[in-house]
């Protein structure tokens, strides 16, 4: 059926759950108060089934610890427009592992009913780095294996799972995250870590490509400063003062960005990087 120029009145009515029979895998969920359990609620809300992949020793060992799986599971299906039936699934992973990025996606995809629509790469290594003086082999070497090689394994690993679907499969979405490295005054004390970073946002285009045969959209999203319980005090309010909305964003802020990128109202968007930051002046 050919493309009309302009969408019927019916096509522009907006379906309340846009997301409705889609599935998706969002990593990095090991607690409320981090950004991607603000997405899978987000996608859940918009009628998708999640599958949250968590590494709890990561974020136990920060200052802000982890959270208990099963209450990021609860906290994400009451989100659901009937959280009684809504499909939330779990499973921790080690993505640096040796095989551990494909495992995953395949058993998201056995947990969803067979597929995974939606890609989330949300996790990502905190800490253990520092300024150019400071950082050495070892420090690159875990900040690549987990911020970026296993991103880009679990992306092999999801279009290999979409190329076993039928023919052009709709829906199928790829969102990323990067940190802001290439704007104004970089990340100088964190090198590893904007290093890392920095080469999944160049890297976007060239995923968006390579997915295309598969109708696969591939967008990084940069959140900017966001208030997941890492920092407080005077640096806190110093950074809240440079959003021209006075307020740090909130990890539902990207989350609504992600939650879009993976309807159909975004699909002629691919290869970009997208910067959600609400004014930051840096």
């Amino acid at each position: 059926m050919p493309l009309l120029p302009h969408p019927t009145p019916e096509q522009l009515r907006r379906d309340p759950l846009p997301l409705r029979g889609r599935t998706a895998l969002v990593t990095g969920a090991s607690r409320r108060g981090g950004i991607g359990h603000a997405v899978a609620r987000r996608l859940v809300a918009y009628g998708a089934r999640v599958h949250l992949h968590h590494h709890v020793p990561h974020d136990a060992a920060m200052p802000w610890g982890a959270d208990r799986p099963e209450d990021v599971v609860a906290s994400v299906r009451e989100a659901a427009p009937d959280p009684s039936r809504a499909q939330v699934t779990h499973g921790p992973g080690d993505l640096t592992e040796p095989g551990g990025p494909a495992l995953l996606c395949a058993t998201a995809a056995e947990a969803l009913g067979g597929r995974v629509d939606v890609l989330v790469a949300n996790h990502a290594l905190s800490g253990d780095d520092g300024p150019l003086d400071a950082i050495d082999q070892d420090r690159l070497d875990r900040h690549w294996a987990v911020d970026t090689r296993s991103v880009i394994l679990l992306v092999q690993a999801y279009a290999r799972l979409r190329a076993a679907l039928p023919t052009r499969t709709p829906g199928g979405r790829v969102v990323m995250m990067t940190s802001g490295q290439d704007i104004a005054g970089g990340m100088p004390e964190e090198i590893a870590y904007s290093l890392q970073k920095g080469a999944l946002a160049s890297a976007t285009r060239t995923l968006a490509t390579t997915l295309a045969e598969l109708a696969v959209t591939v967008n990084t999203v940069n959140p900017g400063p966001v208030d997941t319980d890492y920092l407080s005090g005077a640096v806190y309010e110093q950074i809240a003062g440079r959003f021209p909305s006075g307020r740090w964003g909130m990890p539902d802020d990207p989350a609504r960005l992600i939650a879009w990128l993976a309807t159909d109202e975004a699909e002629w968007i691919t290869g970009n990087v997208i910067d959600s930051e609400g004014g930051l002046r840096r």
